[in-house]
């Protein structure tokens, strides 16, 4: 019963860090050339993920389970496009593209959203509870190393550079 509870604070926890993460995404949005969409793309999941970072078992709600999964759609969709795009015109790493970034962010939105709805019939543990920790992280570590990394951030556009 203790290891269940650990497993259901962490759960809330890593809701919370995403909710962060998506909350900043959608912060840093403000001089992008597109940010009306994709402040939009990253407050859904934000709003989602706080719901459930407070009382988990709001994915067995219908309206939750609506908004997830048409966002996750619109998400899919999205990716879908910037992969051939990516595919069809990247000139190297794609991180150094900002398509290759906004991929990057769709697909952690999918991946993250599907946890959250798979958790209303089966609580996450053992290797989906890892799996949603290393989630959570993914998105802190990768800023923490591309702030850090001299190289690529003077590959960035000049509205990223004017955000942090």
């Amino acid at each position: 019963m203790a290891g269940g509870r650990a497993a259901r604070r962490l759960w809330r926890l890593c809701n919370l860090l995403m909710a962060a993460f998506f909350g900043l995404a959608a912060a840093v949005q403000v001089n992008d050339p597109d940010a009306g969409l994709w402040t939009v793309v990253y407050l859904v999941p934000a709003a989602l993920t706080l719901l459930v970072s407070i009382k988990p078992s709001i994915t067995d709600n219908g309206v939750w389970r609506s908004l997830c999964d048409l966002h996750s759609a619109g998400c899919i969709i999205g990716t879908t496009a910037l992969a051939c795009s990516l595919f069809a015109y990247a000139q190297g790493n794609i991180l150094h593209e900002e398509e290759g970034r906004e991929l990057f962010g769709l697909v952690i939105i999918t991946i993250w959203m599907s946890l959250c709805r798979s958790s209303a019939k089966n609580p996450l543990g053992g290797v989906r509870l890892i799996a949603a920790i290393v989630v959570a992280l993914f998105p802190f570590v990768s800023w923490l190393y591309i702030y850090v990394n001299k190289e690529m951030r003077a590959s960035w556009p000049t509205h990223c550079k004017t955000v942090i």
